[in-house]
């Protein structure tokens, strides 16, 4: 009998969850901790972290883990190293459910770098109203150009006193191209810094900018080790042995 771990932080990770559900497949969907209301999943939730690879070791052998998906966020790589590493210790099946990166199109303004610090000194040092999309853990860098106005958005209100001033938006995914549009409207939006997450859900920002003609500041994405990947919710269910139909 398989047991899966399914790893989650995008929203493919809600969509496979639903697929194991529907197949009847023995299954855990494990939460980070960092969102304080994480959503619902139709399967069995653990929350927080493992306590580095020899927890997760311990997790997958105590629990009787047969398969690992990592379906974590495209930046999370130290969970991602130590699902790499847990599973080559316990001798499991890892499978990444990893969503394609953006790639530039034509009327796109991008800046692309490798980092946080890089996106920070890819920055005007002219005052300028900033929209930070890069999740609350990554802000503090940019109190180095006090100067600009940014504008953060959170899926929780900060539960501590930001590193800076900043317009919150409180509110959880994913955004439509007109909300989008508005946002950056409203708020006079001249420069974008977003991470290279890929996928549809966070991708309207994206398109908003190209609108307006706005530069993006692109940060790539880190470096992981090699690792079977797929990019679809199907792929997944076949490497589990079931098929599946998403419409249904």
């Amino acid at each position: 009998m398989n047991r899966a771990l399914i790893l989650g932080g995008i929203a493919d990770a809600s969509l496979l969850a639903a697929a194991i559900a529907r197949a009847g497949i023995d299954a855990v969907y494990s939460y980070g901790g960092r969102t304080r209301a994480p959503a619902d999943q139709p399967l069995p939730i653990r929350i927080g972290g493992f306590g580095g690879v020899s927890g997760l070791s311990d997790y997958i052998r105590g629990e009787g883990i047969t398969h690992v998906i990592d379906a974590t966020h495209p930046f999370a790589a130290e969970m991602s190293r130590h699902a790499v590493d847990a599973c080559t210790e316990t001798g499991t099946p890892l499978l990444a459910l990893e969503r394609a990166p953006w790639t530039r199109a034509p009327g796109d303004t991008w800046i692309e770098v490798a980092d946080v610090n890089a996106a920070v000194a890819a920055l005007p040092e002219a005052p300028a109203k900033v929209f930070l999309a890069i999740g609350r853990q990554h802000i503090a860098p940019f109190a180095a150009k006090p100067q600009h106005a940014y504008t953060l958005r959170f899926v929780d209100p900060p539960e501590a006193a930001l590193p800076f001033p900043a317009d919150v938006i409180v509110s959880r995914g994913p955004f439509t191209f007109d909300g989008e549009l508005q946002m950056m409207r409203t708020r006079g939006i001249a420069w974008i810094v977003a991470r290279n997450s890929g996928g549809d859900g966070a991708r309207a920002k994206i398109d908003a900018a190209r609108m307006l003609g706005l530069p993006v500041i692109m940060i790539a994405r880190p470096r992981l080790p090699e690792r079977l990947r797929v990019e679809s919710v199907a792929e997944v269910m076949q490497w589990l042995g079931h098929r599946t139909c998403l419409g249904a």
